[in-house]
């Protein structure tokens, strides 16, 4: 079977990584991915495609006879790729544009919860600056502020003060046509818990804990993620079992009551609260770098699991395995993000990386005309390691990074250090 993978991150390297392990490709088949990046390159073939051109990925399609498209990234999910793709015949990996609005609209998330009960902080929607301000006399602080469509991991704002809420408020009206959800703020320890579902059958795929603070101690602004560990043993197998039957599976009975069945990964951001999970948000894909570490420890065949879900016979197949042992991630980024980062810094020193036992993915980065690396994007190398426990990953994973020759770039240096603190309490 030939497969297309759609993407060009690190969450799609991984993808791309264990993908070409599958025994769907046995037999002559061919892995492309479009755009793709030096990294995927190592385990795809590369192609041009525009996601937003659906007709032309459709004929690509066509053309090769893809048997399974991957569609990583939340942004052609949201715009309806994948209703193209099911309309041509093609197996797709990914949900419905109408059910994608999990993703692509905190207030449609948050209404459903609201009709099915589903547990997840009390909220308003509002569209105008005024109707905020004023919706900020419900809440006390913290107030959490979060845009209302898709914003790459950083559409959210928390607000210590009424006065910095009533700033970021200012701000993010600043465009037309904005809208926002103004939230009570949860007190816990936040974790993501992944699974994936046909529309009817439900499987846990993994859990995770990612830092989107920019600066070690989780302090500075928020970012796309800068490093992740899995599994986030805090969510136990209870709490775990509790969050599926109460958020997981009512969220997918409900989508599929209301005429918009759900198709894909769904990756549940909880907050473990004094009164059990709640729902912080959904995302309609992998995480970013949290599909970097699932992707390590998965065991089963990742092709399998997809072109299940694509095809509706999930229940065919038993729970995915995963190794035991933790793995951990940590990004290296272009100074400067994630504001505006610096492009084009050279990089080397991966197979010294890879020789510690890591695996490197590559994540905003190209080749210049020479044929150097060089760094294209904000976050640009996820290196990931497992070991024994997350504070033997982490060790391995900085091991891997101080091979790395990147002047111009940067990471945290303390990933995973709750559940390091946990294991050495």
């Amino acid at each position: 079977m030939n497969i297309l993978l759609l993407g060009g991150g690190g969450r799609e390297h991984a993808l791309a990584w264990k993908l070409a392990q599958s025994r769907l490709l046995d037999d002559g088949g061919r892995l492309f991915a479009a755009p793709g990046n030096p990294g995927v390159a190592r385990h795809a073939t590369l192609v041009t495609l525009d996601m937003a051109d659906h007709a032309g990925v459709v004929a690509f399609c066509a053309a090769e006879a893809i048997g399974l498209v991957v569609v990583g990234p939340e942004a052609p999910l949201v715009d309806g790729l994948a209703d193209s793709l099911r309309d041509a015949g093609v197996a797709v990996f990914g949900p419905s544009k109408a059910a994608a609005q999990l993703e692509g609209s905190k207030g449609f998330t948050k209404d459903l919860c609201a009709r099915h009960d589903i547990p997840t902080a009390g909220y308003v929607r509002v569209e105008s600056a005024g109707a905020a301000l004023a919706a900020l006399d419900r809440f006390t602080a913290p107030f959490v502020l979060k845009a209302d469509g898709l914003a790459a991991g950083k559409g959210v704002v928390i607000a210590e003060t009424r006065a910095d809420a009533e700033a970021a408020i200012a701000d993010m009206f600043a465009d037309a046509g904005a809208a926002l959800v103004i939230e009570e703020f949860m007190a816990g320890e936040e974790v993501s818990l992944f699974a994936i579902t046909d529309g009817t059958h439900i499987l846990p795929f993994g859990s995770a804990q990612d830092h989107k603070r920019v600066g070690d101690g989780d302090i500075g602004p928020n970012t796309g993620g800068m490093g992740a560990y899995s599994p986030a043993r805090v969510l136990t197998p209870e709490l775990q079992a509790e969050a599926l039957e109460a958020i997981v599976r009512p969220t997918v009975v409900a989508m599929a009551a209301e005429g918009m069945p759900y198709s894909g990964v769904l990756y549940a951001g909880l907050m473990l609260t004094e009164h059990g999970p709640k729902l912080v948000e959904y995302n309609c894909r992998f995480g970013d770098p949290e599909c970097q570490v699932l992707m390590l420890r998965l065991q089963s065949d990742l092709g399998e699991y997809l072109l299940a879900c694509a095809q509706g016979r999930l229940g065919d197949l038993p729970p995915p395995g995963f190794a035991p042992d933790p793995a951990l991630t940590v990004v290296l980024a272009a100074s400067g993000y994630p504001g505006v980062p610096s492009k084009g810094g050279t990089i080397g020193g991966l197979d010294a990386a890879e020789a510690t036992g890591a695996q490197v993915f590559h994540a905003g980065t190209a080749l210049d005309d020479a044929g150097a690396l060089v760094a294209a994007g904000g976050r640009v190398l996820n290196v990931t390691a497992s070991g024994a426990d997350v504070r033997a990953a982490q060790v391995a994973a900085y091991r891997a990074v101080d091979a790395i020759a990147f002047p111009d770039g940067f990471c945290r240096r303390d990933i995973g250090w709750r559940e390091v603190a946990r294991e050495e309490a």
